[in-house]
This record gives structure tokens, C-alpha cells and sequence, in this order.
């Protein structure tokens, strides 16, 4: 099994890159596939042309309140991860032929969370041993690195935009992912489509990571995107899917 972290600040085209991905490893047989968005946003689903709330699917924040907080906290005999993992496989999990989809939604309590935080960590554990690819979709920013929902991780992908805050993210994030001892194989630097060509030398020079290459500019993700159309369909002339392909590949996924 790999596990596999795509992260970036906002509109880099993160999801749209675990969406190609997504799409990538399905047609090459690398499944079953779990799929966590972990963007409060929840844009995932969209992209993969899936409907959480018309499934009738909670995100686990929302489980969790429901589990520990209006339910009154633990029950006594039972550890807090299987309480939340068995509500997990029948409320959040939304399940598909090639991969499954579940939504982790927002911070979830006020205040210190430490024993649903564990919970999750420790359900997410159990549920992910079943696939051969968990894939990670990550809100922007730095601070969900500390919630340590998984403290092992295959690759990271970093999607940097032409910023020197992209540079300074790329930084903050391989030095956090240390500090917090999130163990990792690989960790990545992956252009967004703005990112110029020319500027690709500065990013090892600056960062001292391997860049293993740009997501191309796509007018076609964009139209499928807008119209609310699976990634998934996009057709196999798409430059932004080939870009994607090259760059699983480089990363050895396959």
C-alpha cells in the first residue's frame, strides 16, 4: 500500500491533481483506491463527479461530534477508534467500482480535540489496509500537518504556484513534516499550471527538493470543472493529464 499526500497553497490545482491521478492509477489497475479529502471545502467529490450529501454521506467531523460530543463521550468497554471506525465504513465511506471517497470536513470541536484527533488517526489506520493506494487531498496551508491524521507517508506532492510564498510554503512544510515526525519516502515539488518553465531551476536551487515537473495549462479542465463534469472523463488528448501521467511516473507510483 502507498500513501500518498497532495498538498499547496489554494488554487494551485491540487485536487484537479489528485483527480488525473486519481484517474491515472484507475486505468492502470492501481486499485482499490481510498480517496480523503481533508479540504474543509470538499471540492474533491466534485472533480470525481461524486455527490457526498445525494449518497447520504457525513463527513467524519461530523461523526465525531455525534460520537463524542452530543453522545456523550466514551463508551465504557469500547476504544474511541472503534466506536468512530465502525460509524465511519457505514456513514462516510462512500464506495465506487475503482476507488472510495471519504470527507473529513472542518476542525470539528472548540478548543482541544486530542481524543477525537486520536480516534480518527487510529480508524484511519485500520480502515486504510484494505487498498493499494490511499490518496490525501489537503486543505491549503500548513496547519492541518499537525492534526497527524497518518505518521506515514509514501510521497508528497507539493503544488506551488509562481510565488515566492509558494517557495516559502514548500519550506515551512518539509520542515514541519520533521518536526512533527511524520515519516516520509519521498517529498516532491510539482508546478501548478501557472508555473513558468524558466522558473523550474530556481525551485531545487531555492528549496533544495526534487521538481519533478509542471501540471499543464488546460482549457478543458477548466470548461469540465465550470460545467461540473468528472475529471475522470476528460479525454486522454488532455495536456493536463498527460503532464499528470509524466509525473506519477517520475515519482515511481507505478
Amino acid at each position: 500500500m502507498s500513501i500518498i499526500v497532495s498538498m499547496g497553497r489554494g488554487g494551485t490545482g491540487k485536487t484537479s491533481f489528485v483527480a488525473l491521478m486519481t484517474k491515472y492509477l484507475t486505468e492502470m489497475g492501481a486499485t482499490p483506491i481510498l480517496l480523503i479529502d481533508a479540504d474543509p471545502d470538499q471540492s474533491l467529490g466534485d472533480f470525481l463527479g461524486v455527490d457526498l450529501d445525494a449518497e447520504g454521506k457525513k463527513t467524519i467531523s461530523e461523526l465525531l461530534v455525534e460520537t463524542f460530543l452530543e453522545s456523550g463521550g466514551t463508551t465504557v468497554g469500547v476504544p474511541p477508534w472503534e466506536r468512530i471506525e465502525g460509524k465511519i465504513w457505514e456513514s462516510s465511506l462512500c464506495e465506487g467500482e475503482s476507488f472510495d471517497l471519504i470527507a473529513i470536513g472542518p476542525k470539528w470541536i472548540e478548543g482541544c480535540y486530542c481524543l477525537p484527533n486520536a480516534a480518527l488517526k487510529r480508524a484511519i489506520e485500520r480502515l486504510t489496509k484494505p487498498y493499494r493506494n490511499v490518496i490525501v487531498d489537503s486543505p491549503a496551508g500548513l496547519e492541518h500537518l499537525n492534526r497527524r491524521i497518518t505518521s506515514t507517508v509514501d510521497i508528497i506532492f507539493d503544488i506551488i504556484d509562481p510565488s515566492k510564498k509558494a517557495l516559502d510554503h514548500v519550506k515551512r512544510a518539509y520542515r514541519i513534516v520533521n518536526e512533527v515526525k511524520i515519516e516520509f519516502r519521498k517529498f516532491y515539488v510539482v508546478g501548478g499550471y501557472r508555473f513558468p518553465e524558466p522558473l523550474e531551476q530556481l525551485v531545487k536551487e531555492r528549496t533544495g527538493l526534487e521538481y519533478l515537473g509542471k501540471i499543464a495549462l488546460d482549457r478543458t479542465v477548466e470548461e469540465y470543472t465550470l460545467s461540473g463534469r468528472s475529471l475522470l472523463e476528460i479525454p486522454e488528448s488532455s495536456p493536463a493529464y498527460q503532464s499528470v501521467k509524466e509525473i506519477v511516473d517520475r515519482a515511481g507510483i507505478l
